[in-house]
């Protein structure tokens, strides 16, 4: 059983199975799914618009080129997934934990993933425009070359992140301990700056 460190909250309980299914290149258009296990299952290339998969658990599930629009990923654990080239667009994952999952060029669109667990992904080249990641855990996250912008990440837990070269513009970063990241090369905006520059102690005077 899969546990949120973070909030202390463990796997849900499943009460139905879809074990080693083909769903390459399905279309779900407002399916609910509540409470299922979904293990060894091939998602490449599906699409979902306006689903709900409330308190489900994924375990060894392919979600590459998938594309997911207005879906509802809610309390969900996801278990050794990848999630190559898939779309988030204005989904939201809020109370959602990944553990031991790919992410190769994910991109997220908008949406709400607040309260996310994803200690230790790694995120390199991936694209966060619009989110809300309010209190996610992303505490030892590779985000090297990503791209962050205009997210609201107060609250975020980033303590041993690498940022190096991340693209953070637009981003609260509010809540950011600087002594505790890697932010090499990243790129803020003046605003950022002042915000940074004042974390670290500096007098910042116009």
């Amino acid at each position: 059983m899969t546990a949120d460190r973070k909030h202390g909250r463990s796997a849900p309980p499943t009460t139905t199975t879809v074990r080693s299914a083909d769903w390459d290149g399905r279309e779900l258009t407002q399916e609910t799914y509540h409470q299922v296990l979904f293990v060894d299952v091939d998602m490449t290339e599906l699409t979902s618009t306006g689903c709900v998969f409330e308190e489900c658990t994924f375990s060894d599930v392919r979600f590459n080129v998938s594309v997911h629009e207005d879906a509802m990923f809610l309390n969900c654990t996801f278990s050794r997934c990848s999630f190559f080239d898939t779309t988030f667009k204005g989904c939201k994952l809020t109370g959602s934990m990944f553990d031991g999952c790919s992410y190769g060029l994910l991109k997220v669109e908008g949406g709400d993933w607040s309260f996310t667990g994803l200690p230790g992904a790694d995120l390199r080249g991936s694209a966060f425009h619009g989110v809300r990641l309010r209190e996610a855990d992303l505490s030892g996250a590779r985000l090297e070359k990503a791209e962050v912008l205009r997210s609201d990440l107060s609250g975020a837990w980033l303590n041993g992140a690498d940022l190096t070269g991340c693209d953070l513009r637009g981003s609260d970063l509010s809540d950011l301990d600087p002594s505790t990241v890697t932010l090499k090369k990243a790129i803020i905006d003046a605003f950022q700056a002042t915000v940074v520059a004042t974390a670290l102690g500096f007098d910042v005077r116009a």
